[in-house]
C-alpha cells in the first residue's frame, strides 16, 4: 500500500493503478497457466511413453486454457485494484 500512496502522491490516478493492478494479476495468471500447460503436456508425454497411449495436444486447447487462465486474473483482480484505486494516498502511506 505505501507503494501506492507514493504513486498517487506524485500523481499518478487512480485508473493508473486500477490498469497496474490488473495488468499484473492478468500477467501472473497467463505465467500460471502457461507452466500449468507446460507440466500437462509434460505429463502427457510421460505417461504417453509408459502406457503405448498416442497423446494428441491441440493449439485450440492451450489458446483456450491460456485465454480461461487470463479472464480468471482479470476477474479475481478487478476487486483488489478498484480497492487501491480508491485509496486515499495519505492513508496509504501511513499503513506501513
Amino acid at each position: 500500500t505505501r507503494e501506492i500512496g507514493i504513486r498517487m502522491a506524485i500523481g499518478a490516478r487512480g485508473g493508473d493503478v486500477l490498469r497496474q493492478f490488473l495488468i499484473e494479476s492478468t500477467v501472473m495468471s497467463i505465467v500460471g497457466g502457461l507452466l500449468g500447460v507446460l507440466l500437462g503436456f509434460a505429463a502427457s508425454w510421460i505417461l504417453g511413453n509408459a502406457t503405448g497411449w498416442a497423446v494428441q495436444i491441440s493449439p485450440r486447447t492451450i489458446a483456450v486454457a491460456l485465454g480461461f487462465s487470463g479472464a480468471v486474473g482479470m476477474f479475481f483482480g478487478w476487486y483488489p485494484a478498484r480497492k487501491a484505486a480508491r485509496m486515499d494516498p495519505i492513508e496509504a502511506l501511513r499503513y506501513e
